[in-house]
């Protein structure tokens, strides 16, 4: 950052206080940006009922930081800087409160909508002594001795306001649009007869900006994980716009003994990366399923964004011979990391009627499935792929093939 120089003797100016201040004000600002980007990102400013619960909530302490310019308005001598961009975060250091009112009608609801806005004002206004140089003694009051006040602090704050909705009949009520420059952060839904706020009538906008787990700007890191052993779907939570995607593909079958030895299904592909995502969006979380005796495994998959695609099936022995691995383990896409699944093994038949199912590849972290071993006259089936994505191992004599092991999804943010 920028530093002023000053030197002894040297008169001071008013500039080498205010421009200090700025400086430092760039100086942050570029930080901000560093660590959370461009966009808008708000911290704090937990809304919550009041205790004992009354028709009042409050809004706690907090911050918004938002994209605007070093200086909008001269600051003191300095002039305007209203095209440079900056980042700025308004600070509120105490709660706000806001009390609302229930319907007067009968089976009517009403929703509540808290916004928030920066806010960057000139207040506190003094009287300031100024130097006189026909009386030094006797300091002019206010600028050539007119007396008038200056504002003497450049602040920036969270402005808050509570906008009502319409009444209507319970079940259609809707909030009230957000207004032009504003950001909404609460929807208060309030019923006809009720004489007090809960945290059950208190909500969070999606579109929130609450500050993300995972800052976009720094390297990623993460403290919330969510886990998929099956498919399902997955809520963007409030505030989160990236997200860390692991996804494992199913394992592939075993290959039947079939009088000789199966040989071991593939792994499954194996992919990870951090994607975009919006706040409240529901996304598809598809694992896939572990493919039975001389089957492939199925592909998982995280919305569009990312794949892992499903080890292929060992093949099946015959009399007195081994089945061939499959030349297709799982391969991953769309992430940063793509790791294909490890193929399975050949079955074994030795001289003397021994037989060894083929071992189950791997996925991508995880360990092998190891085949059975006997003779002809041993039915023994293979064993299913145990950790995510593994193979299943091959069967020897009339044994069935193991069944891969079945996908896995983890999501951290």
């Amino acid at each position: 950052m920028d530093r002023n120089i000053v030197y002894p003797g040297a008169i001071p100016l008013d500039t080498d206080l205010l421009t200090i201040n700025r400086n430092t004000l760039v100086a942050i600002g570029y930080l901000v940006q560093a660590t959370l980007g461009t966009n808008m990102v708000a911290d704090g400013l937990a809304c919550a009922p009041t205790s004992p619960a009354s028709m009042t909530v409050t809004v706690g302490p907090g911050s918004l930081t938002t994209l605007t310019t070093i200086d909008p308005l001269a600051y003191g001598s300095l002039a305007a800087d209203n095209t440079d961009p900056l980042m700025k975060m308004g600070i509120n250091t105490t709660a706000t409160s806001f009390t609302l009112t229930a319907p007067t009608s009968s089976g009517q609801s009403i929703v509540y909508l808290i916004e928030a806005a920066f806010l960057e004002s000139d207040t506190d206004p003094v009287v300031l002594p100024y130097y006189n140089a026909a009386n030094p003694a006797q300091p002019y009051s206010g600028p050539a001795n007119s007396g008038e006040p200056q504002n003497t602090a450049r602040i920036e704050r969270v402005q808050l306001q509570l906008k009502s909705g319409a009444p209507a009949a319970s079940g259609s009520e809707t909030a009230p649009p957000v207004d032009t420059g504003w950001v909404g952060l609460y929807t208060i839904t309030v019923a006809y007869g009720e004489t007090a706020i809960t945290a059950a009538n208190i909500a969070t906008l999606p579109t929130a900006p609450f500050i993300p787990f995972t800052l976009p700007a720094l390297s990623p890191g993460v403290s919330r994980m969510a886990t998929f052993a099956a498919s399902g779907t997955w809520v963007v939570p409030a505030g989160v716009s990236l997200v860390r995607a692991r996804l494992w593909g199913a394992g592939g079958g075993g290959g039947a003994g079939g009088g000789g030895a199966g040989a071991g299904g593939s792994g499954g592909g194996y992919t990870e990366g951090y994607f975009p995502v919006t706040a409240g969006s529901s996304l598809a979380v598809t694992v896939g399923v572990g493919g039975a005796a001389g089957l492939g495994g199925s592909n998982t998959s995280f919305a569009t964004l990312a794949t892992a695609t499903g080890g292929g099936a060992g093949g099946a022995g015959s009399a007195n011979t081994a089945g061939v691995a499959s030349s297709s383990g799982g391969t991953g896409s769309g992430g940063t990391l793509a790791v294909s699944g490890q193929y399975g093994q050949n079955g074994l038949v030795f001289p003397g009627g021994g037989l060894v199912g083929g071992t189950g590849g791997a996925a991508f972290g995880g360990g092998n499935t190891f085949g059975p071993g006997g003779n002809t006259s041993t039915n023994l089936a293979g064993l299913n792929g145990g950790l995510p994505g593994a193979g299943g191992s091959g069967g020897i004599a009339d044994g069935a093939g193991g069944s891969g092991a079945n996908g896995l999804v983890i999501l951290e943010w």
